[in-house]
Order: structure tokens, then sequence, then C-alpha cells
């Protein structure tokens, strides 16, 4: 059964002053805020070039890596996130933990927090746990987002924004085009939503009928089932991974009859803007969504969003514990 998140999730996440309180959702923050977060994040990246890779933003904090999910990238990422921050990290292994033995969420939650844990970073694979997490804790704690479900990945579309941002400039003239499976994507619904915040010229899906939510022009973007016409003159494209983990019944013929007709090879690349880049959250299926020419080519920045996912990650601990001490201090 899936978590359902609260009808207002912009109440939950910003404290009375309109600060970042938890991090759960981009749908319902401000351009501003969002700005903000980037803007915050692309003061941290050149701490990675420092010699001593850390600051004392969050010494004495302590950060929870709690993943009911496996996610080798995103858990390293945030892990390595805190640690520049100088904060201490509790990685959660759920599988091996008492939840395993029949403890309830909550009861964990209690544990953790009268270890007096200062952020909980949540991964899930029900929609809306993150949420749900967010409204059974003391006011103390701040809740990131790592994944919940089909939901949303935040911290994944602004690691992304970032990535964009820094290669693209302004998001006002960009046509970018999300392409694969969009119906069980979170990052793609963060991403619609970072992008139409931040007002980007034109937001574009491309999939199979069967990979399409029903609600997805509601949400801003323009559908194309035809992948050369989808790609044609833009100026960022986003590769999705086929996630067989949650496809229901037979939703394809075969991976090879999907690369065929939706694959990224350097022929159907062409059909975008000659300066566009190409992006993709990983873990990438070479062969699958995306040829290696192309994924390893002079205008992938696939490698470029990882390392800024650890800036975007610190930018978002750093900005909601702060949020969490000023609410608290209040």
């Amino acid at each position: 059964m899936q978590i359902l998140p609260p009808a207002t999730p912009e109440d939950v996440q910003l404290t009375r002053d309109g600060r970042l309180r938890h991090f759960l959702d981009i749908k319902g923050l401000s351009k501003s805020l969002l700005t903000e977060i980037l803007d915050t994040a692309d003061n941290f990246r050149g701490i990675g070039d420092a010699q001593v890779k850390k600051v004392p933003l969050l010494r004495g904090r302590t950060v929870v890596n709690l993943f009911f999910e496996n996610s080798t990238r995103t858990r390293a990422t945030f892990e390595l996130a805190a640690k520049r921050l100088s904060a201490d990290v509790l990685n959660l292994d759920i599988s091996a933990s008492s939840a395993s033995k029949g403890e309830t969420l909550r009861d964990t939650l209690f544990n953790l927090e009268a270890m007096q844990a200062d952020a909980f970073v949540v991964r899930h694979s029900d929609s809306g746990a993150a949420h749900f997490i967010a409204s059974q804790v003391t006011p103390n704690v701040a809740i990131i987002n790592a994944g919940d479900g089909r939901h949303a990945h935040p911290t994944q579309a602004m690691l992304d924004m970032l990535t964009i941002r820094r290669h693209k400039g302004a998001f006002e003239a960009l046509k970018v085009a999300i392409v694969g499976d969009i119906l069980h994507s979170r990052v793609a619904r963060s991403q619609i939503h970072a992008l139409k915040t931040l007002g980007a010229g034109e937001v574009r899906v491309v999939a199979p009928n069967t990979l399409l939510p029903t609600d997805i022009e509601s949400m801003g973007a323009r559908v194309f089932t035809d992948l050369k016409k989808g790609l044609e003159d833009v100026d960022v494209v986003i590769m999705l991974r086929l996630q067989k983990e949650r496809m229901d019944g037979a939703l394809l013929p075969s991976e090879s009859e999907y690369y065929r007709y939706y694959g990224l090879t350097r022929e159907t690349l062409s059909y975008a803007h000659p300066e566009a880049v190409v992006m993709h959250p990983g873990p990438i299926n070479r062969g699958v969504e995306i040829e290696s020419s192309v994924a390893d080519g002079p205008r992938s920045l696939i490698l470029d969003q990882v390392t800024n996912g650890i800036a975007v990650r610190m930018a978002v601990m750093s900005m909601a514990v702060s949020g969490q001490t000023q609410q608290n201090a209040a």
C-alpha cells in the first residue's frame, strides 16, 4: 500500500519565515528558493578541489542515511556531502535492522531520535514515505527525500538543474527533452516541476504510450511518442532508464525493440540542436536507452551530474538543518 503525500507539501517543507525545513518535493517550492539552492551548491563546488575537502557548517551534527531501498550512487553522494560539511554520518542497513525483525517504522524513528540525530536522508519504495516521516519526527529533525516510490526525487532534479545552468546559463530560452520510462520515474516528475518553476522555455517528454502517465500534460510538458520529433532542436536531452523493477506486466515487446525506437544514438542525437548536451541520472543501461559512444562522448554531462550531486546535497542539508535550528529558536 502506498503512503499518500499531504495535500500541501509546501507547508511541511518550509519554516514560518519561508526557509527550508525539510526537502521532500520540488512541487510547491518557489523559484527564489530553488535558485538559492543552486547558488549555495555552486559555492560548495570548489570544496572538492581543495586540499582539505571540508567546511565546519554541520560540525557536531548527526546525519542518518535511512535507506529502505538500495542505491549505491545516491547513498554514497549523500554520505560524502554530509562528511564534507563535517557532520557525523550513520548509514542504517534496513535489511539488517530491527525493522526486518518486525519493528514499526515509527518505533525505528523514535529510537533514532533518541540518539539525537539532526537529519534523516530517506529513500523508500512507497510514494509519500518521506512526507509521512516528516509528519512523525520531532520538530528538530530535518527530513531529506532521497527518492520515494514513483513520487519524487528532488535532490536528483536539483543536481540536474545545476548541471544545466552551469552549461547552458538561463533556463528561459531552453528546450529540454526527457526521454524514456516517464511512467515509473520519480526523477522525471521532479525534473518537470523544477524546469517549469525555473522558467524553462519548453519541457518535452518522449516515450511510448505505455510508458506515459495519464496526467503528464497537466504538469506542463509536451508529449511526443516519436523520438526524432521529440528531439528536434532541443538544447538538453535527459535520458531515463527502464525501471523494470516497478513495471507490472509486459509494457514493452523487448529491450532491443525499445532501443530501436527510443535509444539515444549518434544518429538520433543529430536531430537535437548542434550544441545540445546529454544527461542521465544513472545507472546507465548501455544499448538499452543510450549508445556508449553518446554516453561517453563530448556532449555527455553524466559525470558532471555526479560531481554536482555532492554540491547540491551539501546545499540542501546545510539549508534544512539551519532552517530547523532557526525554527526551533523562534
